[in-house]
C-alpha cells in the first residue's frame, strides 16, 4: 500500500483515508447501534472520529491469536464486514474490498484508537501501519460512556499531493451521511474556533432533495416528487433478504439537475450500475404509460434518455455484497443492482402514473417533448453527413440510430464471436464488424496503401474516417460511431489483435483516440457458479483475470462456502460466450467493463518511438531485449 498508495485510495488529498474511518461509523448506525458520530479538525492536523455505537471488539482472535481491534487495522480481508451469513455484524455495508482502514493506517504517520467496550477502556497506537503501544486496558472513567470508539488520525503527508483536507468535500460527506441516516446526530468540529456545524434530517432524502432544488431555484416540478422504498424479502426470488433501495425523483421543465446515489450509504459520485437501474426502472414505467394511453406521435421512439434528462434524484442502495470500481468506491459495478433497483421502481412508478393519470400525461408529455427534440437534432445531423457516403462492407450489422453519441461499433475478432455479438446486442445503437483473422500490422504501411488491405478497407469505410496524421485537422463530420470498441478474446491471441488495431488507430487515425472514440472491450476469461450462502441466492459471477478468480473464491471461503462447492468455467473465446453471456458481460453499458483508449502524457516522439520498437518489422532485436528486462513486469502489472 506504501509503495503504490494510488491504487487504495485518491492521493489528491487524506479526505479519503478519513473518509473509510467515518464509513466504519456509518455502518454502526446503519445496524442501530450508534446515534451520533463526532469529526474533529484537531489543532495539531489531526482528525478524531467518534462513535457511540458498540465499540470494535478487542478479545483475541481465534486463529490469529493478537486482538481483533489490531488485525482490522493491519490485516487485508479481516473485517466484520465479510461476514454475510445470518447475524453477522453487518449485513450491509460499503467497506468491502478488504482493504477499508489498514489502508488509513498504513498511510498515516500516527494512529491512535480508543475503544470503550466490555466495562473497560481500550487504548492502541501505531506508527506508519505498525503497533507502538500494545492494547492496553483500564477502568472506564467515572461519568464517561460505556460503548464507542474514538479513532485519532495524522495522515502522512508524503503520501499526497496536498496534506489538506478539503473542507467543501468533508462537510458534504458528513451532511450526506445525516441524510442516509435519518434520526442521526453528525457533527464536524474545528477545534481551532470551537465552531460545530450538526446535520441531522428527519425527513431523510426528500428533504435532501427539496434543499437542493430550492438551491437551483428549482422549487417547480412537473409532478410531485415521487419517493419511495422497497427491500427485499425473505421470500424475493434472486435477491438477498433486505437488499433495495430508497429514492426520491423529481422532473423539473428548466435549468440543471441534482443527483446524488449511494450503496450502503458509500457516496457513488460516478454512479455505476444501481442508477442504471433507477434509469431503466423510470424508462419502462413512463414508456409503459404512454404506450397505454396512445400518446406517443408516429415515428417518434422513446429512449431511456428522454425520461432521465430532466430528473433530479437522491437514490439510496442497499447491496448485500457490493463490487466497486477500484478501492476509491466511486462507481458500482455490481450487474445485480440494475435488475434490483429496476425491479422495484418500475412497479411504484406505474402504480403512481395510472393512479394520477393527468399528472401521468403530463409527465409523458415532457418526455414525448425531449424525444421530439433529441430526433431534429440527430436529422440535422444527417443532412449535413449524407452526401458522398461510400458503400458500407456487408459483413457490417449496422444499427438503427442516427445519433453518433450514442452509436456504438465493435470491432469483433472471429464469425463465431461476431455471431453472439450480432445475437446479443441492441440493435438500436450497436453495431457489429466481424474481422477474419488478424489485422495487418499497419506502423510501416503508407497511407495510401493502406486501402489494398480488405479488413482495414472495410473499418475505415464503415467508422466514416479517412486515414490521416497526428498534426492534422481531419473531417470528422461524417464519423458514425461515437465509440469504436475493440472486442477480442482474453487470451494472447486476442491481444495480439487489441495491439495490431491500437497501431492502426495511433498510427493512421490518431484524432479518434485523442477526442475519445477508442475504447478496449474486457471480456471475462471466467465464469465462476457459486451456490447460495447465507442471506444471498446462487449466482454467476465472472472474473476478468486469475487474480479476480482468486478475490472471488477468497470470498466465498469467507462467506463459508467449502471448497468444491462452486465450479469454474473457463471461456476459451468470445465463441463460447452465448448472446446473453456477452450482453450482460461485454456489451450492455450498464454492467460491461470498457477501458477507454487515450494517449497518456508521453510525448509524440516518445509514443513514437515505442510503438517503433514494438511493432516495427527490422526491430526484433531491440523487441527481444525490452522483453528480456521489462517482460515480468509488464506481467505483473497486466
Amino acid at each position: 500500500m506504501k509503495q503504490r498508495p494510488g491504487m487504495y485510495t485518491r492521493t489528491e488529498n487524506p479526505l479519503h483515508i478519513i473518509q473509510e474511518v467515518i464509513d466504519n461509523a456509518s455502518d454502526e448506525a446503519l445496524g442501530g447501534y450508534c446515534k451520533h458520530i463526532q469529526v474533529t479538525l484537531n489543532t495539531d492536523g489531526s482528525v478524531s472520529i467518534e462513535d457511540d455505537g458498540r465499540g470494535i471488539p478487542v478479545g483475541l482472535h481465534p486463529e490469529e491469536g493478537v486482538p481483533t481491534v489490531e488485525i482490522v487495522f493491519t490485516r487485508l480481508h479481516a473485517g466484520g464486514k465479510f461476514d454475510k451469513g445470518s447475524g453477522g455484524a453487518y449485513a450491509f455495508s460499503g467497506g468491502l474490498h478488504g482493504v477499508g482502514v489498514s489502508v488509513t493506517n498504513a498511510l498515516s504517520k500516527r494512529l491512535e484508537i480508543m475503544v470503550w467496550r466490555d466495562a473497560g477502556l481500550h487504548l492502541l497506537t501505531f506508527a506508519g501501519g505498525d503497533v507502538i503501544e500494545p492494547l492496553r486496558t483500564q477502568p472506564i472513567p467515572r461519568g464517561d460512556k460505556k460503548n464507542g470508539t474514538r479513532v485519532t488520525v495524522w495522515p502522512d503527508a508524503q503520501y499526497f499531493d496536498s496534506a489538506n483536507i478539503p473542507l467543501g468535500e468533508l462537510q458534504r460527506l458528513l451532511r450526506s451521511k445525516a441524510v442516509l441516516l435519518p434520526g442521526v446526530k453528525v457533527s464536524l468540529t474545528h477545534a481551532k474556533t470551537g465552531e460545530t456545524q450538526v446535520w441531522q434530517y428527519d425527513q431523510g432524502l426528500r428533504g435532501y432533495l427539496t434543499e437542493a432544488l430550492a438551491q437551483q431555484n428549482q422549487t417547480e416540478t412537473v409532478i410531485p416528487l415521487f419517493e419511495g422504498e422497497q427491500f427485499a424479502s425473505s421470500d424475493s426470488e434472486g435477491f438477498a433478504e433486505g437488499e433495495g433501495a430508497s429514492w426520491v425523483v423529481a422532473w423539473t421543465e428548466e435549468g440543471g439537475v441534482f443527483r446524488e446515489s449511494y450503496v450502503n450509504l458509500i457516496p457513488t459520485p460516478s454512479g455505476g450500475t444501481h442508477e442504471s437501474g433507477l434509469r431503466d426502472g423510470l424508462y419502462g414505467a413512463v414508456k409503459s404509460f404512454a404506450e397505454m394511453h396512445s400518446m406517443l406521435p408516429k415515428g417518434v421512439k422513446l429512449l431511456p434518455e428522454d425520461v432521465f434528462a430532466r430528473v433530479s434524484f437522491v437514490l439510496s442502495a442497499k447491496v448485500l455484497d457490493p463490487q466497486f470500481q477500484g478501492q476509491t468506491k466511486e462507481r458500482l459495478n455490481s450487474r445485480d443492482a440494475v435488475r434490483l433497483v429496476s425491479a422495484f421502481v418500475k412497479p411504484a412508478l406505474e402504480l403512481w402514473l395510472n393512479a394520477h393519470v393527468d399528472l401521468g400525461k403530463k409527465l409523458a408529455e415532457l418526455v414525448i417533448k425531449q424525444a421530439q427534440s433529441r430526433l431534429r437534432s440527430a436529422q440535422k445531423v444527417e443532412k449535413k453527413k449524407s452526401s458522398g457516403v461510400a458503400v458500407l462492407p456487408g459483413k457490417l450489422t449496422d444499427c438503427e440510430s442516427d445519433d453518433i453519441t450514442r452509436n456504438e461499433l465493435f470491432l469483433v475478432e472471429g464469425d463465431s464471436a461476431g455471431g453472439s455479438a450480432k445475437m446479443g446486442r441492441d440493435k438500436e445503437f450497436q453495431a457489429i464488424l466481424p474481422l477474419r483473422g488478424k489485422v495487418l500490422n499497419s506502423w510501416e504501411t503508407e497511407r495510401d496503401r493502406l486501402f489494398a488491405n480488405n479488413e482495414i478497407h472495410d473499418i475505415a469505410v464503415a467508422i466514416g474516417v479517412d486515414p490521416h496524421g497526428p498534426q492534422d485537422n481531419p473531417d470528422l463530420s461524417n464519423l458514425r460511431y461515437g465509440k469504436i470498441c475493440i472486442l477480442s478474446d482474453a487470451d494472447v491471441d486476442g491481444s495480439h489483435i487489441q495491439v495490431l488495431l491500437l497501431t492502426l488507430f495511433f498510427r493512421h487515425f490518431p484524432q479518434l483516440i485523442a477526442r475519445g472514440h477508442i475504447c478496449v472491450a474486457r471480456p471475462p476469461l471466467f465464469r465462476v457458479d457459486a451456490p447460495a450462502r447465507g442471506k444471498k441466492p446462487a449466482q454467476k459471477l465472472y472474473a476478468l483475470d486469475d487474480g479476480e478468480l482468486t478475490a472471488i473464491e477468497d470470498k466465498l471461503r469467507k462467506d463459508g462456502v467449502k471448497d468444491g462447492a462452486w465450479s469454474i468455467s473457463r471461456f476459451k473465446g468470445l465463441g463460447e460466450m452465448n448472446a446473453e453471456q456477452l450482453w450482460e458481460t461485454t456489451m450492455n453499458p450498464d454492467t460491461r467493463r470498457l477501458l477507454p483508449v487515450a494517449l497518456g502524457e508521453f510525448d509524440q516522439s516518445f509514443s513514437e518511438n515505442r510503438f517503433n520498437m514494438l511493432m516495427g518489422k527490422t526491430e526484433a532485436a531491440a523487441r527481444r531485449a525490452w522483453l528480456e528486462e521489462f517482460g515480468n513486469a509488464v506481467e505483473a502489472d497486466i
